[in-house]
C-alpha cells in the first residue's frame, strides 16, 4: 500500500491531525474499529486510545516492518485492545458483521482491486456500521502521492457506490484531504 512511516510524525501532524480525523469519522469509546492499511500506526494508535479497553481495534497492512513496529508501540502503551496482522484489503475479511467503522486512511489510491477491498469492508461492517475513507484531494500539494495517482472525491464516491454502499457523504477535511462516509 504505502511506504512505512513513523507512527507520530510531527511534520505530518501539521496537515493531518489523527485524533481530529478519528472524531470526524465518528469513532467513540467501546466501538470496534478496523484500520485497513494501518501502516506504522499514525491513525491506529489514536484510534485504539479513543475506543479504550472496552473497544476492539483490528489493523492490517501489507508492510510487515510497519506491523512489527506498531505492535512494539502498542505494547509500550499497554494497548491490549489491538489485534494487528500483515495482509492487504483485497484479501482480508477479519470477521463477519463485527465492525462499527472500517477505515481506509490514505489507502484507496494504492489498491489494485478497490472494489474487492470495499466488498471485504462491507462484509466486516455491522448492519448499522460505516465505511470511512480519508484521502488526498486531487490537486497539487508538496506532500502525498503524485497528482496522477490520486482519486477525486467523485471517483472515490463512484467506487464506493459500485461496491454497493449507500448513504454516501463527502466532507472537506482541510486544504489537502477529504473524508467520505458510507453506509450499507
Amino acid at each position: 500500500m504505502s511506504a512505512f512511516r513513523p507512527a507520530d510524525d510531527p511534520e505530518r501532524r501539521k496537515y493531518q491531525n489523527p485524533e481530529s480525523i478519528m472524531t470526524r469519522v465518528g469513532l467513540q469509546p467501546g466501538m470496534t474499529f478496523i484500520d485497513a492499511g494501518c501502516g506504522g500506526g499514525f491513525f491506529a494508535l489514536p484510534a485504539a486510545r479513543i475506543i479504550g479497553k472496552q473497544g476492539k481495534f483490528y489493523g492490517f497492512d501489507e508492510n510487515a516492518e510497519a506491523i512489527a513496529d506498531l505492535k512494539r508501540l502498542a505494547a509500550g502503551e499497554c494497548l491490549d485492545n489491538m489485534e494487528l496482522m500483515t495482509g492487504n484489503a483485497e484479501e482480508i475479511t477479519l470477521c463477519e458483521k463485527c465492525a462499527d467503522i472500517v477505515f481506509f486512511g490514505l489507502v484507496v489510491v494504492h489498491l489494485t482491486k478497490p472494489i474487492k477491498a470495499l466488498d471485504n469492508a462491507m462484509k466486516m461492517l455491522k448492519p448499522d456500521g460505516s465505511l470511512s475513507v480519508f484521502d488526498w484531494k486531487k490537486k497539487p500539494t508538496r506532500q502525498g502521492p503524485p497528482l496522477e495517482q490520486r482519486l477525486s472525491e467523485g471517483q472515490t464516491v463512484d467506487l464506493i457506490k459500485e461496491a454497493g454502499f449507500g448513504g454516501v457523504t463527502v466532507n472537506d477535511c482541510g486544504p489537502y484531504h477529504y473524508i467520505i462516509t458510507a453506509r450499507l
